[in-house]
This record gives C-alpha cells, structure tokens and sequence, in this order.
C-alpha cells in the first residue's frame, strides 16, 4: 500500500486507499474531464451587437444614383464602421457533460498518477495554530524541487489554509473544490488527513 510522509516535522504518514490510488492512467478520459471543468469555468458573458441592435439610422447612406459612387444602404452592415458585428459572439454556456463514473476514474488516474510518482505529501494542520507563512515555507522547504504546490485542506483548517495562500508557487483549495484539472496541473499534492479521507470517498462515490 503507497503512502504519504508527513512534511514540516511530522513524523509517520499517510495510507493511500489502494482502490483509488492504484488505477491505471486514462489519457483520453482525464482529458475528458479536465475539458469538462476547465470549460465549466469560463463565465460565457461575452456579447456584441448585431446590425439589428446597434444605434444606427435607417437612412440610406447615400441617394440610389447620380452620385457616381457605389451604390449604398443601411449604415448598420458589418463593413462599416460603427456597425453590428457578423457572426459575434453572445452569452453562452460552455457546460460539458461527463458521466459520473467517468469522473471519478479519472479523479482516480490523476490521484494514481501522483502516488506513483511520489508526488504526494501530507501535512499536520494542527501545528497552525495562527496563520504563519512562515511556517508555512518553512514547511515547504523539506520538499525536493521547486514544482508547483497543491495544497488540499478541509473544514476547519483554516489557519493552515492562510497560511500557505501568500507563497509564489503555492495554491490552496477546500477539498470539495478540487478537480481533476487542479490536480493534474501541479507537480505536488500535498494533503491533510481529513482532505484526503474526504478526497478518497470522492473518487470511490461513497
């Protein structure tokens, strides 16, 4: 069974749940559902105005003839300056869906992919008893790289969670936040105990 070893001067470590953190890799399904969150997140708010919406005279620019120029119409058509904008795009929502179970493989093939790496650490959020970032890097700096740092932490961690969001490198989630584009993304996974128990139940849908 793979574990996680304590950073910042715990001792012992974490047991990693073989039914989660031993599933083979699926490129194309964790593609799937990084797609699916990544898209979920765009706001779709951008909006133009087409030539029916913008303020603009009815009038033709010109009369038909006698002027020698080109004839012309509305002043509202695309090519024009001022004019609405063809094929613009309007508010939309870029929601993808992906089956429920899909997911969760491929929360386990993101979460596998890091314990086999040995790319996971845990951590004690009770040594926090005020937000510190000092402690915080002091924490850090146990690690063997400089890749960047997930750190997941649950209800009541708060301090901890203060603690490390100041720190270049370092982002700080809720574990009911954390998918599977934030954890493939960065190159550490560093987990409390509660996170972890309540990330393994995610991935398992107990």
């Amino acid at each position: 069974m793979a574990s996680a070893r304590y950073i910042g001067g715990g001792s012992g470590s974490l047991d990693l749940d073989d039914a989660v953190f031993g599933e083979a890799f699926h490129g194309p399904l964790v593609h799937e559902a990084v797609r699916a969150e990544l898209a979920a997140r765009r706001r779709g708010t951008a909006s133009t105005k087409t030539r029916a919406e913008v303020a603009m005279t009815g009038a033709k620019a010109w009369r038909q003839k006698g002027t020698g120029r080109a004839r012309a119409g509305a002043l509202s058509t695309p090519q024009r300056t001022g004019g609405g904008v063809a094929f613009g795009p309007k508010p939309r929502g870029y929601t993808l869906k992906v089956n429920r179970k899909a997911r969760r493989r491929a929360l386990r093939a993101a979460l596998s992919l890091h314990a086999e790496r040995d790319t996971i650490a845990a951590i004690d959020p009770s040594g926090f008893d005020t937000p510190s970032t000092k402690a915080a890097a002091a924490t850090l700096a146990g690690l063997e790289d400089d890749a960047s740092v997930l750190v997941v932490l649950a209800d009541g961690e708060e301090n901890c969670a203060k603690s490390f969001r100041n720190l270049a490198g370092v982002a700080v989630l809720h574990v009911d936040q954390v998918g599977v584009a934030d954890i493939v993304g960065t190159g550490r996974l560093v987990l409390s105990e509660a996170a972890l128990e309540r990330l393994t139940e995610k991935a398992v849908g107990r």
